[in-house]
This record gives C-alpha cells, sequence and structure tokens, in this order.
C-alpha cells in the first residue's frame, strides 16, 4: 500500500465477536429461573385474591421472562464468529434485544393504565391478606435477581433492559403490598387499580431512557462519553498533523466502540518519522483518552482527499 494510502488499527486480527453481556450469562439464567417460578405464584396469588395489582405484577413478570429469554438468545447469537459479510459477527443482536424489551416494555405499560382505569369503574373485592402474603414472594425473589444484575446493569444495554424490568417489578411488588394494606385497613378498594396506575407509570420513563439509548446505537451516534470535538482536537494535536476528516465513531455493541478517520500529515512527517510511529501514537492518544479499542486510521499527505472525491465521481 503506497505512503499516502496507509490505515492502521489499534489491535490485529478480525474484530471482537464478544459483547458485555456475556460475562453475565450465568446470572441471566438464574435471573430467568426465579422470575418463572414466581411469575407462576404471582398469578395463582392474583386469581385467589382477586388483585389485579397483583396480576399486573405478574403480567410485568412475564415480559421480564421474555426479556430475559431474549437477553440470553442475544448473548448466544453475538458470540458467533464474524464472517466474510457479517465483519462483527451478530453482536448487534444484543442492541436488537434490548430494543424488543423496550416495546414489550411500553405495551405492558399501556395494558396496565388501560386496566387500571377499568378497574376504577367497576373496583372489585380483593382478599388483601393474601395479596400481602403473595406480593413478599415476588418482591424477595426480584431483590435477588436484582443483586444478581447490578454490575452487568452499567456494562450491557442487553443487561441493563433485563435490569429495569426487574427493578420495576420490585417497585410493582412494593406498590401492591402499600394498596393491599390499605385496604385491609381501611377496606378502600380503590387502592387496588390505584397500585395497577402506579406500576404501569413507573414503566414507562425507564422505559423511555432505555429506548433512547438503544436507538442513538442503532443510528451509530457517537459512543456515551466520547466527545467528537475533542477527540479531533487530540488528532490534531499531534506532531505533523495538519487536518482530519472522515472522522467517525460508533458503537457496535455494548462495550464495542469503533473509531476511524482520515489523518492528513506533511510528507516531511510521513518520510521523516515514518507510518508506523505515526499509528502508534494516533492508536496510544484515542486508546488512551477516550477508552477505544478498535481504531482504523488512513494516513495521507495533503491534497489527498480531493483526490479521493474526483475518484468517487
Amino acid at each position: 500500500m503506497g505512503a499516502g494510502h496507509d490505515h492502521g488499527h489499534m489491535h490485529g486480527g478480525p474484530p471482537p465477536t464478544g459483547t458485555a453481556a456475556a460475562a453475565h450469562r450465568g446470572r441471566l439464567r438464574i435471573a430467568l429461573a426465579i422470575t418463572l417460578g414466581v411469575m407462576v405464584v404471582e398469578i395463582v396469588g392474583g386469581v385467589v385474591s382477586g388483585s389485579l395489582a397483583l396480576i399486573a405484577d405478574a403480567a410485568h413478570m412475564a415480559t421480564d421472562a421474555v426479556g430475559l429469554g431474549m437477553a440470553l438468545l442475544a448473548i448466544h447469537m453475538a458470540g458467533r464468529p464474524a464472517g466474510l459479510n457479517r465483519t462483527f459477527g451478530y453482536a448487534r443482536a444484543e442492541i436488537l434485544a434490548a430494543l424488543a424489551n423496550c416495546l414489550l416494555l411500553l405495551g405492558v405499560g399501556g395494558f396496565l393504565l388501560f386496566e387500571a382505569v377499568e378497574r376504577f369503574i367497576t373496583p372489585p373485592e380483593t382478599r388483601s391478606g393474601l395479596t400481602v402474603a403473595f406480593a413478599l414472594v415476588g418482591l424477595v425473589a426480584n431483590m435477588v435477581s436484582l443483586s444478581l444484575l447490578v454490575r452487568g446493569q452499567k456494562e450491557s444495554l442487553n443487561v441493563r433492559g433485563a435490569y429495569l424490568e426487574v427493578l420495576a417489578d420490585a417497585l410493582g411488588s412494593v406498590t401492591v403490598l402499600v394498596s393491599a394494606a390499605v385496604i385491609m385497613a381501611t377496606g378502600w378498594q380503590y387502592a387496588d387499580p390505584i397500585a395497577s396506575l402506579l406500576i404501569g407509570l413507573m414503566i414507562v420513563p425507564r422505559t423511555v431512557r432505555l429506548l433512547r439509548e438503544t436507538l442513538d446505537v442503532l443510528l451509530e451516534a457517537a459512543p456515551k462519553g466520547v466527545d467528537m470535538a475533542e477527540v479531533r482536537e487530540h488528532i490534531l494535536a499531534l506532531p505533523g498533523v495538519e487536518d482530519v476528516h472522515d472522522l467517525h465513531a460508533w458503537t457496535i455493541t455494548s462495550g464495542m466502540p469503533v473509531l476511524s478517520a482520515h489523518v492528513v500529515v506533511s510528507q516531511d512527517v510521513l518520510d521523516g518519522v515514518g507510518h508506523e510511529k505515526l499509528l502508534h501514537e494516533l492508536q496510544g492518544c484515542i486508546g488512551g483518552h477516550f477508552d477505544v479499542e478498535h481504531c482504523t486510521f488512513q494516513l495521507e499527505p495533503a491534497g489527498h482527499a480531493e483526490h479521493e472525491a474526483k475518484l468517487c465521481h
């Protein structure tokens, strides 16, 4: 490859295909087993006690189970090796699972809000003592699942989606307990649909935040915490660098940010310092300051960009 058209990578070999969620596969499996068990318990409890709030919590548990299952499937898909047509493998499957989780959560939130409004019109009788017992089982199980997922949710959007679902469930269990206590103390049956309404309202804001982060990845926005103007300044500050163009940074999946740039270098520096040293300096600068592991740089002399533009036309 000619001196004016040199590429460099942060590391050799194909890009990595493992995702940040893969390290938490075992914890996700345990959380899935707990969620399925509690879902069955709460469905039975809701039917026996007549509590919509408890059934609402069980419905949310069902979406948790689906979400956890999708998260595990996404980890399996993302671990498949890269190929000629899928150069990053199936790493983006994790983000698609997070998007599906968001849609499920929004659907469940809307359903609970609708059911709660209907219960305001005709509030049924609920057996608050049974509701308390079943809600306590759900709360304990949710707390165990949260402890399993709390670390992984900081590293992976996929795991964060599952974590937020379980967190909403835990809050839902608390809400059910409070509503059941109110009914036991006062006999006010409207406490149950109010609890259902609060559970639905708790789901939506967290889901919207997760959806925004997921869409940023799918739309290839700059990775969170990477200021592109600052990246440009760091590159331009290196000796001999005259300009930088076609600067792009995006996220393949959680924990896998990538960056590429065309760096214009003076001919004297290209000849005197050499391409390899320049690439090491660029890679050390970006990797050290911005924690981007996979970087690709094209070194070129002044005027090469105009040559590229003519070739494109």
